[in-house]
């Protein structure tokens, strides 16, 4: 950890992301699709970090991200990769643009709800976070099966301390008042 955070996951997805909300508020730009990619990609490692649970979810997830990725190359906003595949009419069309944008956005979703639940709750389990956060956000849009599966593997969760640690983190923001 050369740089002090060098290693601090969560701050690099801070960082990252108050990038993006800065062109968000500004309401002059439009979201370019590249550094939206790449602060997506830096998710990717909590949903590792969550286990077996959550292995699906991440495989998916950084599937998405890389498409993303590889569409910046040639699609420069996040409105004009919409925009194509309206006029493609593929929106809804599995391995679309628009329809991986849709996906990563649940991912997003389901990382700032755990995250919500976890700054909520004295627990050190995650069991209830993450149990919250799938329901509320994936559960929906999975069939009965892989919520099951999901709900089974609720029980193999790391610890807050745990998560913590594998991200590199120290807790020190976890326990502080909103």
């Amino acid at each position: 950890m050369e740089d002090g955070d060098g290693d601090k996951t969560l701050r690099k997805i801070g960082e990252a992301f108050k990038e993006i909300a800065s062109a968000v508020n500004s309401q002059t730009v439009d979201i370019e699709v590249a550094p939206f990619s790449h602060a997506c990609s830096l998710v990717s490692p909590l949903f590792g970090c969550l286990g077996i649970a959550f292995k699906f979810a991440e495989m998916d997830y950084v599937a998405k991200v890389d498409d993303l990725a590889k569409a910046s190359s040639s699609i420069s906003t996040l409105s004009a990769l919409l925009d194509h595949d309206i006029e493609g009419d593929c929106v809804r069309k599995s391995g679309s643009h628009s329809r991986n944008l849709l996906r990563v956005k649940r991912g997003l979703d389901m990382v700032r709800v755990l995250f919500e639940q976890m700054l909520a709750s004295d627990e050190s389990s995650l069991r209830n976070p993450a149990s919250t956060a799938y329901a509320e956000v994936l559960a929906p849009h999975h069939g009965w099966a892989i919520r099951k599966a999901v709900a089974a593997g609720m029980y193999a969760l790391p610890s807050k301390t745990q998560l913590l640690k594998r991200l590199n983190e120290d807790g020190e923001c976890m326990n502080q008042p909103n």
